[in-house]
């Protein structure tokens, strides 16, 4: 089966991949013939998840999948939420989100946070949702220089090593991209 993932993000397209395994044929949104400007103006993970994998959908036609991730911190009220990819601002980069949380949170000693992913899959028409979750901390330096986003700052619980430090099938193992991957993975299989 052939799947358009509503990203042109190497790192998630990677990650989900080796997830999913040989069985699915996944197609970036460049690899599709998909241009332009997805909108994420949804106030929920899900929200944003459902708006990206129609945006796909109604130009293509074809099945097709989006995520949506958060990042909840708690002693910041639960930011950046819905805004974790864009929290230092609209054209920000990774390491200035990263920059901004641990300047808020210098000083702080709960630096309890979740991580949240949403899948969105559009199968024929039909909407389904896949949820994942990892408690963690975010820790008060940058730890190691693999993955993506906020990696180097979140430390899962029950690890002192963040994401960037650990391996990929490790941290896939856990997280929530992983989580909520591994559930639409087990829907897919389910399909066969």
């Amino acid at each position: 089966m052939e799947l358009i993932f509503a990203s042109n993000n190497r790192h998630k397209l990677e990650e989900i991949s080796k997830i999913i395994g040989d069985s699915y044929s996944i197609l970036n949104l460049k690899q599709a013939n998909c241009e332009g400007e997805i909108p994420e103006t949804g106030e929920t993970l899900a929200e944003n998840a459902l708006q990206k994998a129609h945006w796909v959908y109604d130009r293509t036609g074809k099945n097709c999948f989006a995520d949506d991730t958060g990042l909840e911190i708690d002693a910041l009220n639960g930011a950046p939420g819905v805004y974790t990819a864009r929290f230092a601002g609209e054209d920000c980069t990774p390491e200035d989100n990263i920059q901004k949380t641990l300047r808020l949170l210098q000083g702080v000693t709960n630096r309890r946070a979740c991580f949240k992913t949403v899948i969105a899959c559009i199968l024929d028409g039909k909407e389904y949702l896949f949820e994942g979750e990892v408690e963690g901390e975010i820790a008060t330096e940058k730890l190691g220089v693999c993955g993506f986003g906020y990696d180097p700052i979140f430390v899962p619980k029950g690890y002192k090593e963040s994401f960037a430090q650990m391996p990929l099938d490790l941290k896939n193992s856990m997280s929530h991209r992983g989580r909520a991957t591994a559930k639409f993975v087990e829907f897919l299989h389910g399909l066969q």
